[in-house]
């Protein structure tokens, strides 16, 4: 395991630069300063984050500066997203009626808290904050939920979800590394976050030996997760640098081990 740390450690080293952020949807909130559009431009640029690498960005790029003018704040608290209609694609299964559901369950979540942050510092993990968040966008759209908006709660004979993407929204907004990532809520630890799990890093995890399991739910996420914290207990999810790298690098990084 000595051997298989060191390699991840230098694995997250090389991909965890600033160069990886042109690349990345990541590169959304990095845009502004204001921190709760940088929050709103996680969220958004973290639920349209699957697919071809160019048309997230693309799709990103049409919501954050095309329909809400590089303002999402002051274009959520305006309403202005009311006057939309009709069944406009924005990303592949992501229509104009399912931002519509986020921006009016945003607004209200701003409208109570001021911040997405306080949804998390509230709970004892970020599974609760997850589900609260969840919560809250439904509350403000008549007790609906969509499906863009992972449930992390396992429920009507469905596991609980690896949340991904949200977990990557998450890992965006409080690890401070000052390099990609913007670490801009310091009251939830980096050592709390949980790794963003999909079939890429499952299936390195699982080649690494980290991973025993063969689904990818929640319970995935939180056994990979421990792994990584025994090696890194403040920051696990640097690793997740490290377990793209290794996407990326292929046999040849298992030729190390």
């Amino acid at each position: 395991m000595e051997r298989l740390k060191r390699l991840l450690d230098e694995k997250a080293e090389q991909y965890n630069c600033k160069e990886f952020i042109k690349d990345d949807p990541v590169q959304f909130p990095h845009q502004f300063s204001d921190k709760r559009d940088i929050e709103i431009a996680a969220l958004l640029a973290s639920v349209i984050a699957w697919g071809n690498r160019r048309m997230i960005i693309n799709s990103g790029n049409k919501m954050l500066f095309g329909i809400m003018e590089g303002k999402p704040y002051d274009y959520i608290m305006s309403g202005k997203f009311r006057s939309l209609c009709g069944t406009d694609n924005i990303h592949r299964t992501f229509f104009v009626r399912d931002f519509v559901y986020l921006c009016n369950g945003l607004q209200n979540i701003y409208s109570k808290y001021g911040s997405m942050e306080p949804l998390f510092t509230q709970c004892d993990d970020v599974w609760g904050g997850l589900s609260l968040l969840r919560g809250e966008l439904s509350a403000a759209n008549e007790s609906t939920y969509t499906k863009h908006i992972s449930n992390p709660v396992a429920a009507k004979g469905k596991p609980a979800s690896a949340c991904k993407r949200l977990h990557m929204m998450l890992r965006w907004l409080c690890r401070q590394d000052g390099i990609v990532d913007l670490g801009i809520w310091h009251d939830v630890a980096p050592s709390k976050l949980m790794i963003p799990l999909d079939v890429h890093v499952a299936r390195t995890g699982r080649a690494l030996g980290l991973i025993n399991r063969t689904q990818n739910d929640r319970k995935t996420v939180e056994e990979l997760t421990a792994q990584l914290r025994a090696f890194c207990p403040n920051d696990p999810v640097r690793y997740d640098f490290a377990l793209f790298g290794v996407g990326v690098a292929g046999d040849e990084f298992f030729k190390q081990l």
